[in-house]
């Protein structure tokens, strides 16, 4: 993919990709002459840059990729659905999950669950409560979490939550026979997953597992996490986590950016893990000369991922 932005000079900056060219114009250190005329012109959707900020506004407000539009529909009705039954059957095989978290001990610093919710690849919930926590509330968080104690009076008990949501992740399949392909399990979505199950006191297999947290293509080059926030902006185009935040909202952007980095398609090989024993060891010292004469297009072409890709998911 070539990507261009044109400065006034009509000078032009090169980008291998949409996601790159975002990065350039909106990211945390983009060059100071982009970024003015990005912010003055340039639709943080699509990034055209229009004749003037009043066409920038009449022009975001119709782009087909403001992601933001399909959202605020869905918000307008969406309510709390604190008395949903999962139930079975073959149903969604991919599944989003975000919770917001309240504060309790001493100082309110520590986390517990009060909203959960999980969608399914069509954005459709599946399941949206309240949740009961195990201890005292000492820290409703309102400015981010919307959450009051009368909220919470009636909500539903954490171990109910906690055995609804994981009999319907395991579908009917035991916890110790699950594995990466095949069975009936369903695949888990969300950003910081190791946390939000610690906070249901859920365990759920690895491999079942796709964090947008963790996955090499949205983390820094340092191997630190993005967070959602950013990778909705740089990825997907629109703002989340804005005033008080909804879970509904953070489910959607995990599973669009997930669907997005799943439809990528790359060279399907045989052994596909650098840490597959097939591919342990493939340079010796003693072919270090043979590494050191080939190009950077032949190096790339037998190099080998040392993460799962998720373009490999059914």
């Amino acid at each position: 993919m070539d990507c261009r932005f044109e400065t006034a000079e009509t000078r032009r900056k090169h980008c291998r990709s949409f996601e790159s060219l975002r990065e350039h114009l909106i990211g945390p250190l983009p060059k100071q002459e982009c970024r003015e005329i990005f912010a003055n012109r340039g639709c943080k959707f699509c990034l055209k840059v229009l004749d003037s900020p009043n066409s920038r506004r009449i022009h975001q407000q119709k782009c087909q990729l403001n992601g933001l539009n399909g959202i605020c529909g869905r918000f307008s009705n969406l309510g709390i659905r604190d008395n949903l039954t999962i139930g079975g059957g073959r149903g969604p095989q991919v599944v989003a999950l975000a919770c917001k978290m309240v504060g309790g001990g001493s100082d309110g610093s520590l986390d517990l669950c009060a909203r959960v919710c999980l969608i399914d690849e069509n954005e459709n919930i599946i399941f949206h409560s309240y949740v009961t926590p195990p201890i005292p509330v000492t820290n409703y968080r309102y400015e981010t979490t919307g959450i009051r104690h009368e909220y919470l009076r009636d909500a539903m008990p954490l171990k109910l939550v906690q055995r609804k949501i994981q009999e319907f992740l395991c579908n009917g399949e035991p916890m110790w026979t699950i594995r990466s392909r095949g069975g009936k399990a369903r695949i888990l979505v969300g950003h910081g997953l190791d946390h939000d199950l610690a906070s249901l006191q859920i365990e759920y297999p690895t491999p079942k597992i796709r964090d947008t947290a963790k996955y090499p293509p949205l983390m820094k080059t340092s191997k630190l996490s993005n967070s959602l926030k950013y990778l909705t902006q740089a990825y997907l185009g629109y703002d989340i986590q804005t005033g008080i935040q909804d879970p509904y909202d953070d489910c959607v952007a995990a599973m669009r950016l997930y669907m997005r980095m799943r439809t990528q398609i790359h060279k399907i090989e045989d052994y596909p893990l650098a840490s597959d024993p097939q591919n342990r060891n493939n340079f010796a010292s003693w072919r270090q000369s043979e590494l050191e004469r080939m190009s950077p297009e032949q190096m790339l072409d037998i190099s080998r991922s040392d993460y799962y890709c998720w373009c490999m998911d059914p």
